[in-house]
């Protein structure tokens, strides 16, 4: 998956979050779980956005970092809704689904950053 292919996938998520918020119940703990995931299942693809523009292989680990905070948060709050029973699980299974796939897809393009930076570094050190 290319990063124009996993923007727009993000972008998809965060549309199906605003989506699903606007159906949650308008309880206490409904709206404020709501204004919870709201922010957390949107800013993933705000976030994917910056990273994709960042200036060093550092800011892109930084931004990736933020991503995968936002999307663990909003794997949270998904598991918060299905075990209070607040909406049904077979219609949130698919987003959560999701989340966890672009959670782990965050979390390794994360680890294999690090992985090549750690080896130019090493690359550099022996040309030395």
């Amino acid at each position: 998956m290319n990063k124009d292919e996993l923007r727009e996938r993000m972008t998809d998520f965060a549309v199906r979050i605003v989506r699903m918020v606007d159906s949650m119940p308008s309880t206490v703990a409904g709206l404020a779980i709501a204004r919870q995931i709201v922010r957390s299942g949107t800013s993933p693809s705000a976030n994917y956005r910056s990273a994709c523009l960042a200036k060093s292989d550092k800011d892109f680990i930084n931004k990736l970092k933020m991503v995968e905070e936002e999307l663990d948060e909003t794997c949270h709050w998904l598991d918060i809704i299905i075990r209070s029973q607040m909406m049904k699980e077979s219609r949130l299974k698919p987003l959560h689904q999701e989340c966890s796939e672009l959670l782990n897809i965050i979390a390794k393009s994360v680890v294999t950053t690090k992985t090549r930076m750690h080896s130019e570094e090493i690359a550099k050190s022996k040309k030395s």
